[in-house]
């Protein structure tokens, strides 16, 4: 799958945040390709025994210094989730690796830069409006109002779904607008961010996982959202994969993908995109709704399975190291469900688990929010409480297996 090379000893530079599901995945898939590995982070994990090389994502060059001080020179630089994307990029500058520029990331992130880069580059996306944090509040409705009602207010530097609500009228805008700002100022974030006032765009949804290289991008899979909500909020929920959609559709999709991505200047390393299929139109145009700099988040990756038992995250790391990557997807249609967090307060237990873990086609459930947690729904949110996994023979058995095992779960928030 990586040809011969990928036997060839070689260093890779991890950049775990503290708050991640993924950073247990990223270390078993270097081990299984036989990689030395360095660990930096910005909180006191226990990853392995290893040594963790603290940075601070804030404050780049201090970090780049000390992560080149303590551990010297890698072959590649990856950052295990979305707070050490800018960070990665930084080390990557600074080493030669091969990575996307500091300006390239920095644009992915920002939900405002990307509407202005897509608009410049005729990439399809709905219409919008960039709020300054002055704007008074009539100006935030007449830009609801250019946009057009139903219409979605967001927060540019959050991601997962969080600082994200639907408003039907001029009313409903300016509520969720003064919303996303109290989730903004929870969150740490600058007081004079704006905010992104978009079209509503019905249709169905998918999400695009890919590697890029030079700015070709290879497929890794299509994620179906036969589940995806109207809003209020938009807390995603069911994925299944393979793809039902027609292969023209896709490969429109794709090609909306990789241009969007081009746009931003991304041109190494795994992209998760996100788009509709757009109703309003007979075409059903692939129109961009937002677009990372890193594979798809959360444990969802582990829904995927490959040929040789090769993980997404292997695929990752053997792309960042330079490697030919050509992924072969077992055919059988897979999912997975992601549990929203329904009501704001402390979990006090999650009952039903060993019953919906023994439902037909299930096969891995996992609760990643521990009791005693105190949790929060979106909008204000930006967790899960775990992950059920699903095969079957078709998409359909996937849906049903995943739906049945949630209905056998009781989750207790007081």
């Amino acid at each position: 799958m990586y040809g011969a090379a990928a036997v060839t000893k070689s260093r890779v530079l991890l950049l775990v945040p503290a708050r991640t599901y993924r950073a247990t995945d990223f270390l078993v898939a270097a081990g299984r390709l036989g990689l030395d590995v360095v660990v930096g982070s910005d909180g006191a994990l226990a990853l392995d025994r290893r040594l963790v090389v603290r940075v601070d994502p804030g404050d780049l060059e201090a970090s780049v210094d000390r992560l080149l001080a303590r551990r010297g020179p890698v072959d590649a630089v990856v950052a295990v989730d979305t707070p050490m994307l800018v960070l990665a990029a930084a080390v990557a500058a600074r080493t030669g690796v091969t990575h996307n520029r500091v300006e390239a990331v920095r644009a992915a992130a920002d939900k405002a830069t990307q509407r202005r880069r897509w608009a410049a580059a005729g990439v399809a996306q709905p219409p919008f409006r960039i709020l300054p944090a002055d704007a008074s509040t009539g100006a935030l409705k007449k830009a609801a109002a250019q946009v057009g009602f139903p219409c979605v207010v967001k927060a540019v530097s959050l991601s997962g779904s969080q600082g994200v609500l639907r408003a039907d009228d001029e009313r409903g805008a300016a509520a969720a607008a003064a919303r996303i700002r109290q989730v903004l100022g929870v969150a740490g974030r600058p007081a004079d961010e704006p905010l992104l006032v978009e079209a509503y765009v019905p249709g169905w949804e998918l999400s695009v996982d890919g590697l890029l290289t030079d700015g070709e991008l290879t497929v890794t899979t299509i994620f179906d959202k036969p589940d995806t909500p109207e809003g209020p909020t938009f807390e995603e929920t069911l994925l299944v994969t393979p793809s039902r959609l027609a292969q023209p559709i896709l490969s429109e999709a794709l090609r909306a993908a990789e241009r969007a991505a081009g746009a931003l200047g991304l041109r190494y390393g795994p992209i998760h995109a996100e788009l509709r299929l757009d109703a309003r139109n007979h075409r059903r145009q692939p129109t961009m709704l937002e677009l990372a700099a890193r594979s798809i988040g959360g444990l969802c990756s582990r829904a995927l399975r490959f040929l040789d038992g090769v993980s997404l995250e292997q695929l990752v790391l053997a792309n960042a190291l330079g490697r030919q990557v050509t992924p072969h997807r077992l055919a059988r249609p897979a999912g997975v469900l992601m549990l929203p967090v329904e009501r704001a307060g402390v979990v006090q237990a999650v009952h039903g688990t060993t019953q919906a873990a023994a439902v037909a086609g299930i096969t891995g459930l996992s609760i990643t929010t521990p009791v005693g947690q105190t949790v929060h729904p979106l909008p204000e949110g930006d967790r899960y409480l775990g992950f059920v996994f699903a095969e079957g023979a078709t998409h359909q058995e996937v849906e049903e297996a995943l739906h049945a095992a949630r209905r056998r779960l009781r989750v207790i928030i007081r």
